[in-house]
């Protein structure tokens, strides 16, 4: 027993030296150096190639205003302030209060919630957008993100542009209950508004994708685009694969694999983004330019024999 002992002792100490070399979350987050496929990268080069991997194409995860400077220009665009509700309702405690973790998520993000909404211009077509944040709470939807989500539709309708959604989350935050799952039906009533202002809503679907989100306005628009190599899921795989008991493909739940069933209508890498947005938009305008039209002159057509039959 003593030579087990001694061996269990070595490999403690050899843990402690290798945790006391690993580096935090927030050194990490402080570091010019990121890692991918082929181990460090500087991410000076990786922002230079739109934080795209030059070897492997992994699109990393960024923030909603890199998004935003991407789609619409560096700081060209602007920033709508959106109502918060009361933080906590539920007067939320596990192992730390849902106020401090709120606090924190603030705090790291600069974001007063996980979604930011801003209006600026794509191949000089006005356009209202919202993006979420994976790095506040996992994005997950709470009633400040459903009530950001909402007043950038009521933007879109106010303003006549089209909406375009950047997705990201891992569904309804626990801390709010019903209060958060409310926001699926919320955010698919004002989606259906939109669509009845015949205004076009294009989802970008990014990693990670899941829960709530997927089965809410993540799937609701008149077309879906996805980076390449994005996680789209409503259930986890192995949740999944323990219910039909049956292996799953490698890529299950990709956004390769989810093109394939139907759900995401084009993969686009993000230095093609502005391009395929500008033209979709185009396309997506004229039509519902001709529909107004054609409403127009069926309305007219009625009107003149509504008025030689009486």
């Amino acid at each position: 027993m003593n030579w087990i002992k001694k061996t269990l002792r070595i490999g403690e100490k050899i843990k402690r030296l290798i945790n006391k070399h690993r580096p935090t979350k927030e050194e990490m987050e402080k570091s010019d150096w990121t890692s991918c496929c082929k181990g460090p990268i500087l991410k000076k080069d990786l922002e230079k190639n739109l934080w795209v991997c030059p070897d492997c194409n992994k699109h990393h995860r960024i923030k909603p205003n890199q998004r935003f400077d991407i789609l619409f220009g560096q700081n060209n665009y602007r920033t709508l302030k959106t109502p918060i509700p009361k933080d906590d309702p539920l007067n939320w405690t596990d192992s730390k209060s849902y106020k401090d973790r709120l606090k924190n998520a603030r705090k790291k993000t600069g974001l007063d919630c996980g979604m930011m909404v801003v209006c600026g211009n794509i191949n000089k077509i006005e356009v209202t957008a919202v993006a979420s944040d994976f790095d506040f709470l996992g994005a997950s939807m709470a009633s400040a993100e459903g009530e950001a989500f909402l007043y950038g539709v009521q933007h879109a309708i106010e303003h006549q542009t089209p909406f375009i959604c950047i997705s990201a989350g891992g569904g309804m935050r626990m801390m709010e209950s019903l209060i958060s799952l409310s926001q699926m039906t919320r955010t698919t009533l004002a989606i259906n508004e939109l669509k009845s202002n015949k205004l076009p809503y294009i989802v970008l679907i990014t990693d990670p994708t899941a829960g709530g989100i997927t089965a809410s306005y993540a799937m609701l628009g008149d077309i879906h685009l996805a980076e390449p190599g994005s996680l789209i899921a409503f259930a986890g795989k192995r949740v999944i694969q323990g219910t039909v008991k049956e292996e799953l493909p490698e890529n299950f739940q990709t956004s390769e694999y989810v093109q394939k069933t139907g759900f995401v209508d084009l993969i686009v890498e993000r230095k093609d983004l502005v391009k395929k947005i500008g033209t979709l938009l185009s396309i997506l305008l004229k039509k519902n330019s001709a529909i107004n039209t054609e409403e127009n002159e069926t309305s007219e057509d009625n009107q003149s024999l509504t008025k030689t039959a009486s």
